[in-house]
């Protein structure tokens, strides 16, 4: 395989962008959010990077994003709680278990198609599961809205892209190839939803010897997942993923729910009954009900509390905080887990 297309330990300010000269803070009423300067790396944070694409991404020729900007909305006092936005180079972040059982999960976090919540949900997450022998990468995928050709294939070229590059480099990190899954949050759930009824999808032009793995996930899992694109869609992420005005065909093409066939993976979604961004209804419910209509192995937990981006932290103290756990059963009991 083509080494630039897997390249590892990547510098960087290179992967990230080259950096913000000074600082910013930006107002939104109840909180004041610092735009961190440089790259905003934190101690702890993966030192281990695998670029998606060896060039230009698809749609990118033209395109001049500024580098990549990292948000802090911590209140002081508490944990790290970024947000990134500006993904001109989408990469895997890498999280390696002490003790690898062979299993992958790529993690896609949410933010409403416009930034992407890093640590209270993908980092957080993937800590945790790299305890259960779990190797994590977390995606950093391009956002559609930032200019990029084709902008509503935009999440699914980078998901379809990750699953393959993983899969093209399961020996260089003890993997399983057939024990690769997808994970992802509110409208990283979008993403993985739309991994899961269109890996197979045409959404870009292989670039490299990785292109000839496959993208099908051997199983999938949504939090709080935006899922439709009609009613009951999350008006920000559908704004962002398909402009002002999509077409009625458009719509149905990117409502998840609406293209479950035999052929999905197996599906885990957890979600809280008290959501207030997400409807659970028409999102992660529909998706369940069209992934049983089709067949597919699913399974579902509805907590009455949680709210909406809960992720782990968010969840102590409450019954769905178990949902980590309850995962990791389910995936044991299908044999994609094995730590």
């Amino acid at each position: 395989m083509d080494e630039t297309a897997a390249r590892i330990g990547l510098d960087r300010r290179a992967a990230i962008g080259f950096g913000l000269a000074g600082m910013a803070v930006l107002t939104t009423g109840a909180q004041a959010q610092t735009v961190m300067p440089g790259d905003g790396i934190l101690p702890g944070d993966p030192g281990e990077n695998l670029v998606l694409w060896p060039g230009t991404p698809p749609g990118g020729a033209g395109l001049d994003l500024p580098p990549q900007r990292v948000t802090n909305h911590a209140i002081a006092g508490m944990p790290p709680d970024r947000s990134a936005d500006h993904i001109g180079v989408p990469r895997l972040d890498v999280f390696r278990p002490d003790r690898p059982d062979g299993s992958a999960v790529i993690l896609a976090p949410g933010g409403g198609y416009v930034r992407e919540y890093l640590d209270g949900e993908a980092f957080e997450t993937a800590r945790r599961l790299t305890g259960f022998g779990v190797t994590c990468f977390v995606l950093r995928y391009r956002l559609p809205g930032e200019g990029w050709a084709e902008r509503s294939n935009v999440p699914l070229q980078d998901a379809q892209r990750a699953m393959r590059l993983v899969r093209a480099n399961a020996a260089r990190f003890g993997l399983d190839p057939a024990r690769v899954g997808f994970l992802g949050f509110s409208a990283g759930g979008h993403v993985a939803c739309s991994l899961a009824t269109r890996f197979a999808a045409p959404v870009y032009r292989p670039v490299d010897a990785a292109d000839n793995a496959d993208a099908k996930p051997n199983f999938v899992v949504t939090l709080y997942p935006v899922v439709t694109m009609g009613e009951g869609a999350h008006n920000g992420s559908r704004l962002a993923l398909l402009g002002a005005a999509p077409t009625p065909e458009q719509i149905d093409l990117y409502s998840c729910e609406k293209n479950v066939t035999a052929a999905a993976p197996p599906v885990f979604i957890a979600l809280a009954a008290d959501d207030p961004l997400v409807p659970p209804a028409p999102n992660g419910i529909a998706f369940f009900a069209g992934l049983r209509a089709a067949g597919v192995p699913a399974e579902l937990h509805v907590f009455e509390q949680g709210g909406h981006g809960f992720g782990i932290a968010k969840m102590a103290g409450k019954p769905g905080a178990i949902w980590p756990e309850l995962l990791v059963a389910w995936a044991r009991s299908h044999g994609f887990f094995r730590g």
